[in-house]
């Protein structure tokens, strides 16, 4: 059973928002996760070193928001499979600001700490 307080078809909307806005996120920063140009007789050696850490930075993002994309299919499948709400460790229900805050977590407050 999905957790009682919550309205599982409008959280299921708000997860499937907000993977489309990472998907979207996603796609627009693919230019700067590119291949960064190692030619010194066309970008100066700081300007490259600029460029690189930029690259890093965009990839790093990039990872944090594909981590997040299969925390919000997870949550999905366990509105699908009705276990959304219940904390993994304890099973005893999250709380429903805390899920409303962020529906992707898996643990209560007590067992989160």
């Amino acid at each position: 059973m999905n957790h009682p307080d919550l309205d599982m078809q409008d959280m299921a909307r708000q997860l499937r928002t907000l993977r489309e806005e990472l998907e979207a996120q996603s796609k627009g920063s693919a230019g700067a996760r590119s291949t960064v140009v190692l030619d010194q007789t066309t970008v100066g050696r700081l300007s490259r070193m600029d460029a690189l850490q930029g690259q890093a930075m965009a990839n790093a993002e990039e990872e944090r928001r594909r981590l997040m994309m299969r925390r919000i299919d997870a949550a999905l499948t366990r509105i699908d499979n009705g276990e959304f709400g219940a904390c993994i460790k304890c099973d005893e229900w999250i709380e429903a600001k805390r899920l409303a805050f962020d529906p992707t977590v898996l643990k209560c407050m007590g067992c989160a700490s």
